[in-house]
């Protein structure tokens, strides 16, 4: 795949305060590539400075091989975007705040109405289409949000924290429209501080922390190279744990223990042998899947905070 997106070496200040510092990745044309990181990280600038809503003091970002401060107006044509704060007029219906924004897009008239239609399908709203916003759950006025986003069909749709605050029916839906865009080739960036939405979703990722790309990559590889490898032991009569070979830390972790180890298998062969010296009857073996929750604290020293 082609890379799409291509950010390079952003800085941003606010006043005193650095919130992007060196700030790079690239996206490849028609994935779905996260942004994560905790509140604060950097990760809304980032995405107001790609979709050219605020200038970075230094670096560039280059967008289907377009620079945004020399192409802003067309590159406004391929991009849709979602804010992270919803952005819609609460007393007329969905409908009409769609015309809006289409025709801010460009779009108009019949070909407006078609795509109205298609978006509001898209989204699971045309029943309530004519209700007033102010009549619509969080979830529901997000959904809207990102219909809005999808008028004018963009090549890149940036959505920042789509699902924060939302009802599990609304944050399913959103979840289904990005799988569906991604096949139909539509380039992603989905920026949240929800690990497991990064996991069920993204292809590739870079995680953001005090305004620094701590890491970029394939999810499968940054899993690899970072994530803990360890498994899950817990006995049916809970008692001391024996030394077992090939285990480097111990935690206790639900009704058992956590045990960190380079080699799984083997490891798990030592502690079925270990524990069965004792005379005790283990009740749960398993290995743990890799977690990105795992990859963050071992590139940071520290958990994911809200």
């Amino acid at each position: 795949m082609e890379e799409s997106v291509i950010v390079s070496n952003l800085v941003k200040t606010f006043g005193s305060k650095k919130a992007l510092e060196n700030v790079s990745f690239t996206v490849k044309e028609g994935s779905c590539f996260g942004l994560l990181g905790p509140n604060g990280a950097g990760k809304s600038t980032t995405m107001k400075i790609i979709t050219g809503i605020i200038e970075a003091n230094e670096g560039g970002v280059d967008l289907f091989g377009q620079d945004i401060r020399k192409s802003a107006e067309s590159i406004r044509k391929i991009v849709g975007y979602v804010p992270q704060e919803i952005t819609l007029y609460d007393k007329i219906s969905a409908y009409n705040n769609l015309i809006f924004f289409g025709e801010m897009y460009g779009v108009k008239g019949e070909l407006l109405k078609e795509r109205i239609t298609e978006v509001l399908d898209q989204v699971g709203l045309n029943e309530r289409a004519n209700d007033p916003i102010n009549t619509y759950s969080g979830g529901m006025k997000r959904r809207i949000n990102i219909a809005a986003a999808m008028l004018h069909k963009p090549k890149l749709i940036i959505l920042d924290e789509p699902t924060v605050g939302i009802d599990p029916q609304s944050r399913n839906h959103i979840f289904e429209i990005i799988k569906t865009l991604r096949s139909e080739g539509v380039t992603i960036i989905y920026s949240t501080h929800y690990m497991e939405e990064v996991e069920a979703l993204c292809d590739d990722i870079a995680i953001i922390d005090h305004g620094k790309v701590i890491v970029q990559g394939n999810l499968d590889d940054l899993l690899r190279l970072y994530a803990t490898k360890a498994i899950y032991l817990e006995l049916e009569d809970q008692q001391h744990l024996p030394a077992i070979p090939g285990i480097k830390k111990v935690s206790e972790h639900k009704k058992g223990w956590l045990l960190e180890t380079d080699e799984v298998l083997p490891s798990m062969e030592n502690t079925i042998q270990a524990v069965t010296e004792t005379g005790a009857k283990v009740k749960a073996l398993e290995m743990m899947k890799p977690s990105l929750e795992s990859v963050f604290l071992s590139l940071t020293g520290t958990t994911l905070r809200d």
